[in-house]
């Protein structure tokens, strides 16, 4: 059962962006626990997944680690770090919160837009092949 919830695109996007944003958040954390601007906390977590989360979410998630991909995804990220440093400083003011929690709030909204952009922009025209160079039936 567990082998066919992986044939899952969706749910292998969940799983790797559980990992991803635990990962990214760690270090967000850390940065802005050491005094760190949220920009720099935030560019930081970003900067330190970027390479990291295309290998897990082109190679696990849509199968697919063309380079001529890296641009795109590299420009997802920049529109979503953008995003969300407005969205932290939004929320912070708004309902004045630490801006950990508030990045603990965004992860789960962000981490829906993330799937969003990476199926409709960055893998867009996916051709199914997979990193192993079967086809990959559940595009």
């Amino acid at each position: 059962m567990l082998r066919r919830l992986f044939d899952v695109r969706v749910f292998r996007f969940l799983l790797v962006g559980v990992l991803n944003s635990l990962f990214g958040f760690v270090v967000f954390s850390t940065i802005a626990y050491l005094g760190g601007h949220t920009w720099l906390a935030l560019l930081g977590g970003n900067v330190a997944g970027i390479v990291f989360n295309f290998l897990t979410i082109g190679g696990i998630v849509f199968r697919d680690l063309s380079a001529r991909r890296l641009l795109r995804f590299i420009a997802a990220y920049l529109g979503l770090f953008l995003l969300n440093l407005e969205a932290i400083s939004s929320v912070t003011r708004g309902i004045e919160i630490d801006r950990i929690l508030a990045q603990a709030l965004l992860t789960a909204p962000m981490a829906v837009l993330s799937y969003l952009i990476m199926s409709k922009f960055v893998f867009a025209g996916h051709n199914g092949v997979t990193v192993g160079g079967e086809p990959d039936p559940h595009r």
